[in-house]
C-alpha cells in the first residue's frame, strides 16, 4: 500500500489535495493514490479524463494511443504540443501529465487495442476508461474487462452529443448489450469533433472513475446518460443486459433483470 497522505514526509500531498479532502475525506483520498486507471485513448475524450485523474492523485495512469500528433489533433487534444507536431502522441502525453502532477506513476504505450496485446494492461487496472474512436477497438476492450472482471466507464460524444454508462462486469448491461453491432454508417475518422464537447465527456468519465473508486454517490450502472450539448438538454435510459449477449451472456449471478 502507498504512504498515507496523512503521514509528515506527505504534508505537499495532503497540502495538494486539501480541497478535494473536504468531499473525499483521507480514506477516500488513499484510495485513489493506490489505483490504477487504464485509459484507452487519449484523445479529447480521454486526455481530459486523464488530465482531472492525474490531478486527483491518481496513483497510477496506464494509457495507450497510437500513432503521433498531426495538427487537426490540437482542437481538442490538449494533452498534445503544437510544437510536437510528428512527434509520438502517448511522450507528449506523458510529458504533459507529469507537469499537473509529477507523484502520478504512468505507463503509456503507442498501440491501438486488441484483445491479445491489451490484455495486461486491462489485467494491471482496477478500473478501465474506454475512449477509443472505432468500434471494434470498443467491443474488444469491452470483452476484455468482461472477461478478466474490471470495471468500465463507457464514454463516447459525436459533434455536440455525449454518452455515458458505467459497466460493472456480469452485474450490469455491458458494451455489448446496449449495441449488440456496430453502427455501420459510423466512420471512426473525420467524425465532427468541438474539443469543449470532447472536455465535457472527459470530465465525466473522470467523475465516474472516482465515485467508483472511492465509493462515493453512485455509478451510473445499468443506465445510459445522454446529453446534448448545444442544447444543454438530457435524458437516462434504463438498460438491462441481454440474456443472449455474445459478450457477457450465462457470466454472474442474477443477470436479467
Amino acid at each position: 500500500m502507498s504512504p498515507s497522505i496523512t503521514e509528515n514526509n506527505n504534508i505537499d500531498a495532503y497540502n495538494r489535495y486539501s480541497r478535494q479532502l473536504k468531499l473525499l475525506g483521507t480514506e477516500g483520498q488513499q484510495k485513489l493514490k493506490n489505483a490504477a486507471v487504464f485509459i484507452a485513448g487519449i484523445g479529447g475524450l480521454g486526455g481530459t479524463a486523464a488530465i482531472y485523474l492525474a490531478a486527483a492523485g491518481i496513483g497510477k495512469l496506464i494509457i495507450a494511443h497510437e500513432g503521433n500528433i498531426i495538427l487537426p489533433d490540437l482542437n481538442r487534444q490538449i494533452l498534445m504540443d503544437s510544437k510536437k507536431i510528428g512527434e509520438e502522441r502517448v511522450q507528449c502525453a506523458v510529458e504533459s501529465l507529469k507537469k499537473i502532477n509529477p507523484e502520478v506513476k504512468i505507463e503509456a504505450y503507442s498501440q491501438r487495442i486488441h484483445y491479445e496485446t491489451s490484455y495486461p494492461l486491462v489485467s494491471a487496472a482496477d478500473i478501465v476508461v474506454d475512449a477509443r474512436y472505432d468500434f471494434p477497438e470498443r467491443y474488444a476492450l469491452n470483452k476484455l474487462c468482461v472477461d478478466i472482471g474490471k470495471p468500465m466507464i463507457e464514454a463516447a460524444m459525436s459533434g455536440f452529443e455525449i454518452s455515458i454508462t458505467t459497466i460493472k462486469p456480469n452485474e450490469t448491461a455491458c458494451l455489448a448489450c446496449i449495441f449488440p453491432e456496430r453502427d455501420k454508417k459510423w466512420k471512426p475518422f473525420g467524425f465532427p469533433v468541438l474539443g469543449a464537447t470532447s472536455g465535457i465527456a472527459g470530465c465525466m468519465a473522470a467523475l465516474e472513475v472516482i465515485k467508483v473508486l472511492t465509493g462515493i454517490g453512485e455509478p451510473y450502472y445499468n443506465k445510459l446518460y445522454h446529453f446534448d450539448s448545444l442544447q444543454f438538454q438530457s435524458a437516462a435510459f434504463s438498460l438491462k443486459r441481454n440474456p443472449f449477449c455474445k459478450h457477457c451472456a450465462n457470466k454472474g449471478e442474477g443477470a436479467y433483470a
